[in-house]
């Protein structure tokens, strides 16, 4: 099964801000059903939305069994605010506002919850992730929140620190996961979390131009090499590309996943990422925890 279990229909992988404008008052059907017919022909069966705050993937989900895709939805990402994830999601301030957002998302059809809980890797500066992160003990609230209404928990999460303490609150895929240490890794593959690293979103930058190759190169290479290191804990990885973030264009983009992951991988790195999708389709659907 091909699958990008990592993408968002509403950005276009140019400019976020322009992407989010255009179809902030409606989904643009014509356009959604275009990026769905590229996905079903370069062999997508599988996909898994990051949401969004207008239901353009809520809409792409309601559509995409015509173009044979089975395609899983959060409805909204959920942010505290104040924190990463404004630009695109839905954000909480107390407890209380985020339960009100997930019983939001139960109603409106979600397969998961899927929550912001670091900022995200800064091309400019090696070593710095934007955003102040949430503290250890909300992020296992949240958690088990979701899990509590009978949700798995996606969630975005770069810092080994942050990493660490979301699997050990039995967090169930993290994303992203920029600059982990071993023992991150190791609670990771402990608790049978699913990492889906999206490092197409920095091996595509590389040579482009838009930021230095010096902070690229060296955060790509630690990636793969954490890569190689979980894998031979016995970790399981999804391809997930973040398509629609820059230079991940849709469909192709996802494909760029597949092509970094199996050159990290090498050997067995197919039978490895068919395993790692399987398993975020088998977790991330409605009710899987009830």
């Amino acid at each position: 099964m091909r699958a990008d279990c990592h993408m968002h229909m509403i950005l276009d992988g140019v400019y976020y801000r322009a992407a989010i404008d255009h179809q902030k008052e409606r989904p643009d059907e014509a356009l959604i059903r275009a990026r769905l017919a590229d996905y079903r022909d370069a062999g997508f069966a599988f996909l898994r939305d990051g949401g969004d705050a207008w239901g353009v993937g809520a809409f792409a989900a309601k559509i995409a069994g015509e173009y044979g895709i089975d395609y899983r939805t959060p409805i909204f990402p959920i942010h505290r605010n104040g924190r990463y994830g404004g630009f695109i999601g839905r954000g909480y301030d107390t407890m209380e506002e985020y339960a009100a957002l997930v019983a939001e998302a139960k109603a409106a059809g979600a397969d998961f919850i899927k929550i912001m809980i670091s900022g995200l890797m800064d091309f400019d500066r090696f070593g710095r992730i934007t955003s102040e992160p949430l503290p250890p003990e909300e992020i296992a609230e949240l958690i088990r929140i979701a899990h509590g209404e009978g949700f798995r928990v996606m969630a975005h999460a770069n810092g080994a620190a942050i990493v660490r303490a979301a699997a050990e609150a039995g967090v169930d895929s993290v994303e992203h996961g920029a600059y982990l240490d071993e023992e991150a890794l190791a609670a990771m593959a402990e608790a049978n979390v699913v990492w889906t690293p999206t490092i197409s979103t920095v091996g595509n930058l590389i040579g482009e131009g838009r930021y230095p190759d010096a902070v690229l190169r060296p955060l790509f290479e630690l990636q793969a090499e954490n890569i190689r290191r979980f894998a031979a804990m016995g970790g399981m990885i999804a391809p997930g590309s973040d398509a629609g973030a820059y230079a991940v264009p849709h469909a192709r983009g996802s494909m760029d996943e597949y092509r970094h992951l199996t050159n990290i991988l090498g050997v067995g790195a197919e039978a490895r990422l068919e395993a790692g999708a399987r398993e975020i389709a088998r977790r991330f659907r409605r009710g899987c925890r009830e």
